[in-house]
């Protein structure tokens, strides 16, 4: 199975609402974005507003692989930004800056190709197992490109007072999968570490002018430094560990509760999670009414299997819920929050199976659905063709059309005659001399 070979291949189209306002202070825009995170998108749009970071809003993070629509404003000024990978639609004006309350829905149209006939075969009962069962609500490797990119989580580097590494791990650590200018930027910054007053001169090293020019004036204070980075951005990485945390919380509590058996693994970029296959029709009940909290130093459990199975991912970490901070940095905080167990795919439904142009001898189907903010498209589609990422899964070899020799040239083909036309001959003197014996 793969997903976004093609931009196309992925969709999402936000449902939102806001409260119109003619006289509000936000500019409200409806955003088209194709191969750009939420992130580059407003940046570009900031930087054509000519605004702070403060002043633009949105509801939420888009996938970055993929052509996204969703809602965003910018407080105080309009913007006309009408580029081939990103465009803004004007819908008008608002009192206050939007969140996450803004979106009510995401209805996505995924492409999912390279699949055998085999995969197509079994995608009806699996789909059945989705709509009887639900999805299990994980974050998926969306939320974890500092693992992708070789990061790890910077804000474990800050609880453990490692405040030089999480800062080189930001500003200092370029990913091989990047091919952007960041990349050039920061192998500079890691060849040239605490020579602060040096220009950085590679386009897109303004991004971390805060943080290097205060390092010039307090080149020790590290923690210092970190804290002059986007506060938005600060909050993500505490929300990636927060996430990882909580994805594995829910697989020891389903390993517990539902039982190792009745469960499937598939790979994903923080390790492996977790789905049930078969449920009896009240566990299911069950788990579609159950929270899992988001740790925090305030979380609190109703349910002892919950707190048995959260409490024992931190203990792998060393860690109890108390260590959930960043000492000296009040800034940087997690917060207790409860998300869903379970979510159901609304209105889910597959397209007629057709021929892969982009892999050989496979097939493609096309799927779309909906599902609440917060919840990931690619975890739905994952959960259908399950058994294709398995760990150890071998994807099935290509067939290949049966190979035809090539058409002989015309001297071999005179060549041919000669040599046919001599062996005749060499035949015709052998069965006369028989013969004549």
């Amino acid at each position: 199975m793969k997903l976004k070979q093609l931009p196309e291949d992925f969709s999402v189209t936000e449902s939102w609402r806001f409260d119109p306002d003619p006289r509000g202070q936000w500019f409200v825009y409806l955003m088209d974005k194709q191969k750009l995170s939420t992130f580059e998108a407003v940046e570009r749009l900031r930087a054509a507003a000519k605004v702070q970071s403060a002043d633009v809003s949105y509801c939420g993070l888009k996938d970055k692989q993929g052509r996204t629509t969703q809602l965003v404003a910018v407080r105080g000024t309009q913007v006309d930004l009408q580029e081939p990978d990103l465009r803004l639609k004007p819908l008008g004006r608002t009192a206050s800056a939007l969140s996450a309350a803004n979106t009510t829905s995401n209805r996505f149209a995924v492409t999912v190709r390279d699949l055998s006939e085999e995969d197509v075969a079994r995608l009806a009962a699996s789909m059945a197992e989705v709509r009887r069962i639900g999805v299990i609500d994980y974050f998926d490797s969306q939320r974890f490109g500092s693992l992708k990119h070789g990061q790890g989580f910077l804000v474990k580097d800050l609880m453990r007072g490692e405040h030089e590494i999480a800062l080189k791990n930001f500003l200092a650590r370029p990913s091989e999968l990047d091919r952007t200018t960041d990349a050039k930027v920061k192998q500079f910054w890691k060849e040239n570490w605490g020579n602060w007053e040096l220009r950085n001169p590679h386009p897109g090293a303004e991004r971390y002018d805060m943080v290097v020019r205060y390092l010039r004036k307090h080149p020790q204070d590290y923690l210092g430094a970190f804290l002059r980075t986007e506060p938005r951005w600060r909050g993500l990485q505490v929300f990636a560990y927060q996430s990882w945390l909580w994805n594995e919380g829910v697989k020891a509590y389903l390993r517990d509760v539902v039982g190792v058996a009745r469960l499937v693994s598939i790979r994903y970029q923080a390790g492996t999670l977790l789905f049930p296959r078969e449920l009896d029709g009240g566990l299911a009940r069950e788990l579609r009414g159950k929270t899992f909290p988001l740790l925090a130093p305030g979380s609190r459990f109703e349910d002892p299997r919950m707190e048995l199975a959260a409490l024992s991912v931190l203990a792998r970490e060393n860690q109890t819920l108390a260590d959930l901070r960043v000492k000296d940095a009040p800034q940087i905080h997690f917060d207790a929050e409860e998300r869903p167990l379970l979510v159901s795919p609304g209105k889910l439904v597959v397209g007629e199976a057709r021929k892969d142009e982009l892999n050989r001898g496979r097939l493609r189907v096309n799927l779309a659905f909906t599902l609440p903010p917060g919840a990931y498209a690619t975890l739905v589609v994952k959960r259908l063709f399950w058994w294709t990422l398995q760990p150890g899964a071998k994807r099935e070899p290509e067939r290949k059309a049966p190979v035809r020799p090539p058409e002989p040239t015309k001297q071999e083909k005179v060549e041919e005659r000669r040599r046919t036309g001599f062996l005749a001959a060499k035949r015709a003197r052998r069965e006369a001399r028989k013969k004549k014996t």
